[in-house]
């Protein structure tokens, strides 16, 4: 379809008779109210829709290559003109027309000195670099405190030596600069640096990019040379002594009423009844019996840990009470992986990851706290929807939140579901006290986790 009928079918369609229009009201297009030899009016908003509709169709191809053009050749080139240079080349303009209205030669004059440092400037950007350039990170997860290292080596793949110049990496929200000298053809130079890691964050490293400028910076040309690399700083966490909650008793798991035929907790014999399995015959007593006797078993369940770490800042003191929550939750979780234990860590924003310590801490790591309508409350009963298997519950809450609302997120809890909240405190001794069947640990720093899980343990 060309793109000038969409115009031709709306010309044609004020030009109907209402005879034709007719025949399509009674196909429930349209409704004329005119009598035979009247032609029928039609309702703007149809008339506007079906232009709208030409013009874009008309358009949109030219707008497409209008803005291909733009992206691969104009923007290119306008990107390479600083703040400055785009001030004096605004100057140099604004000069010459000053100069021609009032005949100032002194404004003519600086004008063309202003161009010419322009003109001069695009010597010193012109020209292709051919560099080879390695981004390493040692590690790309470290935990909070740790030094993240990393290299980067640069080395001349052309034929000729390469002036000197500067290598810009992007750490974060800040730049680090690596100067270059003057490398001859396959010479290779290496830079070490260091990523402080005070806080929990994603820090996106890279990419690498070389930066050609004139001396006063009036154009700066950058080149990519990498692409960019994560490094997750995870939250600090603590080896929790024994078993990650203190107080599950084996690992075979907790028992159940519910009597079974084959499990690993054994409870008694019975008789043989025709379709168990001959693996579970007690020989000795079939021996001593002479009938044939078989083991009985009670159904145990795997220890099933529930976290619910609540990101409410309105329910923390500070932040660091709040990075103080992630890394009792971490630890917690980081033990329960370890000792192959099944685990569910809920928040506001949704389940985090479990399969692994790596995933876990990654997600860990992208937490971002903020106040929202949901409160700790909240955030149990939905665990206790989520996770109706659990056998073992954490809430992980701050200092704002209050016993009663304590209580209230223990009532979501089954019944015969061991249930704690690790409640944090920013320098607070480490405490344990009890709210009806609920277990409330005070946590004020890390390295008391393990001591209060003894506890509540005792």
């Amino acid at each position: 379809m060309s793109t000038g009928k969409p115009f031709q079918r709306a010309a044609a369609l004020l030009k109907r008779p209402a005879a034709k229009l007719r025949g399509k009201a009674k196909a429930g297009q349209l409704k004329p109210t005119q009598s035979k030899n009247t032609p029928a009016k039609l309702h703007p908003a149809a008339v506007w829709a079906e232009a709208t509709q030409a013009g874009g169709e008309l358009l949109a191809p030219a707008w497409e290559k209008a803005s291909g053009f733009w992206l691969r050749f104009v923007w290119p080139v306008l990107s390479v003109v600083s703040v400055l240079g785009w001030l004096v080349l605004s100057a140099s303009l604004a000069l010459w027309i000053a100069g021609q209205s009032w005949g100032w030669q002194e404004a003519k004059s600086a004008a063309l000195v202003a161009f010419l440092l322009f003109i001069f400037a695009v010597a010193f950007i012109v020209g292709r670099s051919s560099y080879g350039v390695i981004l390493d990170l040692a590690r790309t997860r470290v935990a909070v405190g740790d030094d993240a290292v990393g290299s980067i080596a640069v080395s001349n793949t052309s034929a000729r030596p390469l002036l000197p110049a500067d290598l810009e990496l992007p750490v974060g929200s800040n730049t680090a600069v690596f100067h270059l000298p003057r490398m001859k053809p396959a010479q290779v130079h290496e830079d070490l640096f260091t990523i402080p890691t005070a806080r929990r964050a994603v820090i996106v490293v890279g990419p690498v990019r070389s930066v050609r400028a004139d001396p006063l910076h009036l154009l700066r040309r950058r080149v990519l040379w990498t692409s960019p690399v994560d490094l997750f700083v995870h939250p600090k966490t603590t080896p929790l002594a024994g078993s990650a909650a203190g107080f599950i008793r084996d690992l075979e798991g907790m028992p159940t009423t519910e009597l079974s035929s084959a499990d690993v907790s054994f409870h008694a014999l019975r008789d043989y009844v025709p379709g168990d399995d001959r693996r579970h015959i007690h020989w000795k007593t079939t021996a001593r019996t002479n009938k044939l006797m078989v083991r009985q078993f009670e159904e145990t369940r795997r220890a099933h840990l529930a976290i619910s770490l609540s990101i409410n800042t309105d329910e923390y003191a500070s932040d660091a009470e709040f990075e103080l929550a992630i890394s009792v939750a971490a630890s917690i979780g980081r033990q329960a992986i370890r000792e192959q234990r099944e685990l569910d860590v809920l928040t506001q924003k949704g389940p985090l990851r479990c399969e692994t310590g790596r995933n876990l801490l990654d997600d860990m790591t992208r937490i971002v706290g903020a106040p929202t309508r949901r409160t700790a409350v909240d955030l149990a009963r939905t665990l206790s929807d989520t996770v109706p298997n659990a056998s073992v519950v954490f809430f992980v809450v701050g200092s704002h939140v209050s016993p009663t609302q304590l209580r209230s997120a223990a009532a979501s809890v089954p019944p015969g579901v061991r249930s704690l909240a690790v409640r944090v405190q920013s320098r607070a001794a480490p405490a344990r006290a009890n709210i009806a069947d609920l277990t409330v640990l005070t946590v004020g720093d890390l390295d008391d986790l393990a001591l209060v899980l003894r506890k509540a343990a005792a």
